[in-house]
């Protein structure tokens, strides 16, 4: 009996172990890692450009950003016209989340001073100087996705953004998301339901490369 001791000690020792360990390590979510995984990437709307003229061909990029942080994925995003890919028009990042099953959110957040960051996914030492406090939340800016058919699908709700520019009241988005293309649809409203900036005739269709 005196052996079994030690031995049952040791057992139970490494089982406590085994638990504390799983307890320290955050869940893996691997809804939100595939999202966040086929967000990233490179991406034009070349190709549309092309087949109606009345779209422009622009560059698109997402990076993953803070990857140590445990609150779910963020994304670095840039837009620039494929003609001048080093003077991006706008730089924003995402915060992405698993909310539900299979509905995700992607909160939206402007950059203090961002061109200082422009470029920065090919740029290490921008990247790591673009910090959690040089960004601020676009109240109202939430993007929520639902993943169906191999597809998310969603944008923002209705009246939610509100938005001046060139006359609008409010403004906003449609996305559509799948393996191959990201359709963004951005459109600005005035009080009245008119629209006042953006496509018309339907969202950039921006393909991987």
């Amino acid at each position: 009996m005196k052996r079994i001791i030690p031995i049952t000690i040791m057992i139970l020792s490494i089982i406590n172990t085994n638990k504390a360990q799983t307890a320290t390590q955050p869940k893996v979510d691997k809804g939100l890692n595939k999202l966040a995984q086929l967000m990233q990437g490179i991406y034009n709307s070349k190709s549309q450009s092309i087949t109606d003229t009345t779209y422009y061909n622009i560059s698109l990029i997402m990076a993953p950003i803070w990857t140590h942080r445990t609150d779910g994925k963020w994304l670095y995003v840039e837009q620039a016209m494929a003609t001048t890919p080093d003077k991006p028009y706008r730089q924003r990042v995402y915060h992405l989340q698993h909310k539900a099953d299979k509905v995700y959110t992607s909160d939206i957040y402007t950059i203090k001073d961002a061109m200082a960051y422009a470029n920065a996914t090919t740029d290490t030492e921008k990247m790591a100087k673009l910090t959690f406090d040089k960004i601020e939340l676009k109240d109202g800016f939430t993007v929520t996705l639902n993943y169906k058919k191999k597809q998310y699908t969603g944008g923002t709700n209705l009246n939610d953004c509100p938005s001046d520019l060139r006359g609008a009241k409010y403004a906003t988005t449609i996305i559509e998301l799948n393996n191959t293309k990201l359709l963004s649809w951005d459109r600005g409203f005035d009080a009245n339901g008119k629209q006042v900036w953006g496509a018309t005739k339907g969202g950039y269709v921006f393909n991987k490369q």
